[in-house]
């Protein structure tokens, strides 16, 4: 690992947030209240990483390289996308609201809840995604001149992500505990410094100490 550290940052909030609908890995813009999260947030994130060395790679959903680029202008840098960062596929669950899954399929819907690693919707498994975007991140921190590295993503895979990156999983790649993190709130982030040869989990659900518009969306 070359990388010093990782920011895994969540992209700002869609009209699906806001309707507490499930995206997955359908194509949903930011809406007003995403673009401005966005932008206060690379503003902040360029100054507190001003001086040092940064690169940026988001997921190629719009609402992941969209938040990316807001950092990426500002601090002149490309943003590549790689798709293995894009947000848990939940299957047939994908542009329903919760409470119709729930009604249609209220015992897959109960397991999901508890944290049980199910196949969501028939999609994915929560270990599938965070695995794979673990490994994404993995990579690109490899080729990471030292410095930082800001990965542009999504709630649930960037959650799984940490979970293995920081050892918070079993052999197979299953969390501890259902719940051993919480959910990563619009525009937020998880801070990962390198000990050695470890990630380091030094913040979680991290935002900008001001003009947090929309933070809990």
């Amino acid at each position: 690992m070359t990388a010093d550290q990782l920011i895994l940052w969540r992209h700002g909030r869609t009209a699906s947030n806001a309707g507490d609908r499930f995206q997955g890995q359908l194509d949903v813009p930011l809406d007003d209240v995403g673009r401005v999260q966005v932008k206060d947030v690379a503003e902040w994130l360029a100054g507190a990483l001003c001086g040092r060395p940064c690169r940026i790679v988001s997921s190629d959903l719009s609402r992941a390289h969209d938040t990316a680029l807001a950092l990426g202008s500002l601090l002149g840098v490309p943003v590549p996308t790689d798709p293995r960062l894009r947000e848990i596929d939940v299957g047939r669950w994908q542009g329903l609201a919760r409470d119709e899954v729930q009604a249609a399929e209220p015992e897959a819907f109960a397991a999901w809840r508890a944290g049980e690693d199910v196949v969501v919707g028939g999609g994915e498994r929560r270990s599938e995604a965070g695995a794979r975007a673990a490994a994404a991140i993995v990579e690109h921190a490899v080729v990471t001149e030292g410095g930082v590295l800001v990965v542009a993503g999504h709630g649930a895979a960037l959650r799984g992500a940490v979970m293995r990156l920081v050892g918070l999983t079993d052999g197979e790649g299953h969390p501890w505990s259902p719940h051993v993190l919480g959910s990563l709130r619009n525009a937020h982030w998880a801070d990962l410094p390198r000990r050695g040869q470890r990630w380091v989990l030094d913040a979680y659900n991290a935002g900008p100490p001001r003009g947090r518009t929309g933070a809990e969306g």
